[in-house]
């Protein structure tokens, strides 16, 4: 499957840089972040990011596909993760491909076991780069 194009605002690409020049580069989780910022189309103030665009603290609801189950996520940065309350790390396979994605495109989410499941972003609940706030 070819990746979605996605949008990042320039102060989400600043700060993961950041984080990612602090990390170990051989971690899977930052290689495969770097590679999202890469590989984004387009670059946007975050007062210009479209509200049904996922930016970092993005609360999104999605959905698996071949379950049909819902999941509601918030992508964080690591230090703010905590699974239980479904706050995703950038560094989890899932939060690094949900980062610019827009309301109806679908990502490949590795699962444990081997299999991948298709997730389809159903809506941005809520997004800080258009409300004004702007955790790091």
């Amino acid at each position: 499957m070819t990746a979605p194009s996605i949008t990042l605002t320039r102060l989400d690409v600043q700060r993961l840089e950041r984080l990612i020049d602090s990390l170990d580069d051989t971690l899977p989780g930052v290689i495969a972040l770097q590679t999202e910022l890469d590989r984004a189309d387009t670059l946007v103030g975050h007062d210009e990011v479209p509200a049904d665009v996922v930016t970092m603290n993005s609360r999104v609801h999605c959905r698996e596909e071949s379950s049909g189950k819902d999941y509601h996520l918030t992508l964080v940065y690591p230090k703010d993760a905590n699974a239980d309350e479904g706050r995703i790390s950038i560094l989890a396979p899932v939060g690094s491909a949900l980062l610019g994605l827009k309301v109806g495109q679908h990502i490949d989410w590795p699962a444990p076991g081997g299999k991948t499941l298709k997730l389809t972003l159903l809506e941005v609940e809520s997004q800080p780069a258009n409300g004004g706030a702007f955790p790091e």
